[in-house]
């Protein structure tokens, strides 16, 4: 069973949002790197690069997939988690401490669409 954290945002296309003032950190969910098995490569925007909520800004394969990365908020990413390019199993290992970008937020009400972590823990249950 994935586990999953609270006082995080989940999107429906399991991606979390930590928020720690004006600044998101995005991956990808626990029951998401289950699902994909392991990650051999994961495509990493650039520092600057603009994300939008409900657009892709980079992929993750794995031996049995690859599979888009969706933001689940708007913003301008301002750091990059490199490690990812050498090691992109740490997605399998822990995908809560091994976030994928982080991004200036410029509309912090795009969080009220997500959903909780019982509301996501019962997404995933149905899906």
């Amino acid at each position: 069973m994935a586990t999953v954290k609270e006082g995080l945002y989940y999107s429906e296309s399991h991606e979390y949002v930590k928020v720690e003032g004006n600044v998101g950190y995005i991956g990808i969910t626990d029951y998401a790197q289950h699902a994909l098995g392991n990650v051999v490569y994961v495509d990493l925007p650039d520092v600057d690069d603009e994300v939008t909520a409900g657009e892709e800004f980079g992929a993750v394969e794995s031996v049995k997939a690859a599979s888009d990365i969706i933001s689940p908020v708007s913003g301008t990413i301002v750091e990059v988690n490199e490690a990812l390019d050498d090691e992109p199993e740490l997605l399998n290992k822990d995908p809560w401490e091994n976030w994928i970008i982080k991004v200036e937020l410029s509309d912090k009400s795009e969080l009220d669409s997500l959903m909780d972590a019982k509301a996501y823990e019962a997404f995933c249950e149905n899906a």
